[in-house]
């Protein structure tokens, strides 16, 4: 398999299926059809047994800054790229075969749940790992809820959802969000130990593996009902109007007025 797109990059080598977000130029922020794509690449290489394991990666300064809300122009569009927040993160954490995220830079919002629902997720130790919702009005979404608290407990996931601050990659696996941090000069090396690593385990018993351990830890479906929901209505109130002006004014928000 082999598929370019102006926004994903998708490659097999050998036993490992690639997946790359490729629009450095906003951060790898996700568009409907950058979702899709991945959503795309992520069935087909679950379907194919030569594949063994698959990276999921972001091309420049960012893993991904999540939804591309600079694109749109009516909340309708919005809706769309909501709707598709489902069936990425399921297409992720659902995949028979593991899924390697490789995160350098920053991740945010739903880029982060990208990062979060994978099997096992690698981050550089000076990554920045965000759930920015706070700021414009909006929950976390894309499985967050659940991915996050499941990982490292209600208050410190409260804290990462109410304040949104930056949690370095280090920090991140001191609290166990992430599987892994190493130092950035070490990391293109790491990411290729691990990946052969999990190629070369026994794919049944890695798929019964990974769907037991996401059965038994979160409740992902009804978490993403949840936000898909809350984020529904939260789409259509004066404070994320107000908090998307201000964004793109590079002001504080000033919400409830």
């Amino acid at each position: 398999m082999s598929e370019t797109t102006a926004s994903v990059v998708v490659t097999r080598d050998g036993a490992v299926g690639r997946v790359h977000l490729n629009a450095p130029d906003r951060l790898n922020a996700l568009d409907a059809a950058m979702g899709e794509a991945v959503v795309r690449a992520m069935t087909e290489f679950a379907a194919d047994p030569s594949i063994r394991v698959v990276v999921l990666s972001g091309e420049g300064r960012a893993f991904s800054a999540g939804a591309d809300l600079a694109g749109y122009e009516k909340v309708g569009d919005l809706d769309d790229l909501l709707a598709g927040a489902g069936p990425l993160i399921r297409s992720i954490s659902g995949s028979r075969t593991p899924v390697l995220s490789l995160v350098t830079g920053v991740a945010a919002g739903v880029g982060l749940s990208m990062a979060l629902a994978a099997h096992y997720s690698l981050v550089a130790d000076d990554a920045k790992l965000t759930l920015a919702f706070g700021g414009i009005g909006l929950m976390p979404d894309g499985g967050a809820t659940a991915l996050v608290a499941a990982s490292i407990g209600r208050a410190r996931a409260m804290r990462m959802a109410l304040t949104g601050e930056r949690v370095s990659g280090a920090q991140a696996a001191d609290w166990g969000l992430v599987s892994e941090s190493v130092a950035a000069e070490d990391f293109s090396a790491r990411a290729d130990a691990v990946a052969a690593q999990l190629a070369a385990l026994a794919p049944e018993a890695v798929a019964r593996t990974t769907a037991a351990i996401t059965a038994a830890s979160l409740d992902l479906d009804r978490a993403l009902d949840r936000e898909e929901s809350g984020q529904h209505a939260l789409l259509r109130t004066a404070d994320f109007a107000e908090g998307v002006s201000a964004f793109r004014e590079k002001r504080p928000p000033t919400f409830g007025a």
